[in-house]
């Protein structure tokens, strides 16, 4: 059974899973490039290219990825507040991906978004009860008890005080700004929250505060998160499953464990080494990190095939020509690669050359780089007796 075989074989089991609340299908936006003195578009930047996902109701789903790769664009697609070129976004079934102001307004009750920046998101010269006070006004909403008791129960919820309610941004920190953001896109009582990089302005001791009031408020208001961040820790704290962007693209879906287990892309492979291991015994050892060579290519001609072939220590003739789909090859994980890791055909079927794998990324450890010089029947029963020995009940998963 190959790997389409497996794939259709997964896809026919049935699973009891929440409702779907956002569905995303072949989302594009692509930016043009115009030039001259009649501003003709020469080229296009394709920030997002043709993604594919679901976000099921109760569940937090995390967008990881380089700078660049089009997770903050997604964000604001899926909030409308840019308009998609191509492809349909559907919330609670309903296609919303060409609505206008009038048809949107209703829905931004249900769709909120905490911003990036706490500092540029808040206007200096509004009190922080008008800013948090703006969704009742603008959706005509008077709550019960009045506006300026209902901000300040929400400044109690998201640990402010509230008698700071006429209080200006300035005379507040970066991580309480970024709190006020978070009361003001609960004020409507959201289904959908979309959070982009909600800690990465923020220091590290004011990060855990802020991840764990989004954790807590969650869990008492029942909300669906879509964290965009691209720091892995971060995302495996909070994430029920998580995607893997490069380039416009998702590269990899898969629940949080099963990802940080056995990522199956090797860009999420690369991504994972990346992330440092706080223990003391393992200082001075030799570094397993896989470093790649070259910058990410440009958005406006991305590669032919699959987009991390220039860059990919595995990558074959296959890889240049032609662009491998989203595939769910084992329950709960979907990648889009040709020679998946951690799987029966995880190496290419000619033997990868040892130097080509240098041009395209060095792997630091002497073992790995090795590896990636044998032939496909011997890595792949290699990984086969390593997965049995460390995990014999994922080796049963991954085998189709």
């Amino acid at each position: 059974m190959d790997r389409r075989d497996c794939a259709e074989a997964v896809s026919d089991v049935v699973n009891e899973t929440p409702e779907v609340l956002l569905k995303v299908t072949g989302l594009q936006k692509h930016f043009p490039i115009r030039k001259g003195l009649f501003q003709r578009q020469s080229g296009a930047v394709r920030a997002v290219d043709g993604i594919d996902f679901e976000v099921r109701k109760g569940e937090t789903l995390g967008v990881v990825g380089e700078s660049g790769c089009g997770k903050s664009t997604m964000g604001r697609l899926i909030t409308r507040l840019l308009e998609p070129t191509g492809g349909s976004v559907e919330f609670q079934g309903k296609d919303i991906t060409h609505l206008g102001v009038a048809g949107m307004r209703p829905l931004r009750r249900d769709v909120q978004m905490i911003f990036q920046d706490p500092y540029s998101s808040l206007n200096p010269r509004h009190t922080i009860g008008t800013i948090v006070s703006a969704p009742f006004k603008l959706q005509g909403v008077t709550p019960e008890g009045g506006v300026k008791a209902e901000v300040q129960r929400l400044l109690s919820v998201v640990g402010l005080n509230p008698e700071h309610y006429n209080r200006y941004p300035h005379e507040f920190s970066g991580g309480q700004r970024q709190r006020i953001g978070i009361a003001r896109a609960l004020a409507l009582n959201p289904k959908l929250v979309v959070a982009d990089e909600p800690v990465s302005a923020l220091d590290v001791s004011i990060q855990a505060q802020v991840v764990n009031l989004l954790d807590d408020l969650q869990s008492e208001l029942g909300l669906t998160y879509v964290i965009i961040a691209h720091d892995l820790s971060v995302v495996r704290h909070v994430s029920d499953r998580i995607a893997v962007m490069y380039l416009g693209k998702i590269v990899e879906l898969a629940d949080r464990d099963k990802l940080y287990k056995s990522p199956m892309h090797p860009y999420t492979k690369a991504l994972l080494s990346a992330v440092p291991i706080p223990d003391p015994k393992r200082r001075g050892a030799k570094s397993e990190r896989i470093l790649l060579r070259g910058d990410v290519p440009s958005p406006i001609s991305p590669p032919s095939g699959c987009r991390f072939h220039t860059r990919c220590w595995k990558a074959t003739e296959l890889c240049r020509t032609t662009e491998p789909p989203l595939l769910e090859l084992i329950p709960g994980q979907r990648v889009a690669c040709h020679h998946p890791e951690n799987f029966a055909d995880q190496a290419p079927q000619e033997t990868v050359l040892l130097t080509e794998a240098k041009q395209a990324a060095e792997l630091v450890a002497d073992e790995v780089l090795a590896e990636s010089a044998e032939t496909s029947t011997a890595v792949a029963a290699e990984v086969s007796e390593t997965s049995e020995v460390e995990t014999p009940e994922a080796d049963g998963e991954a085998k189709p």
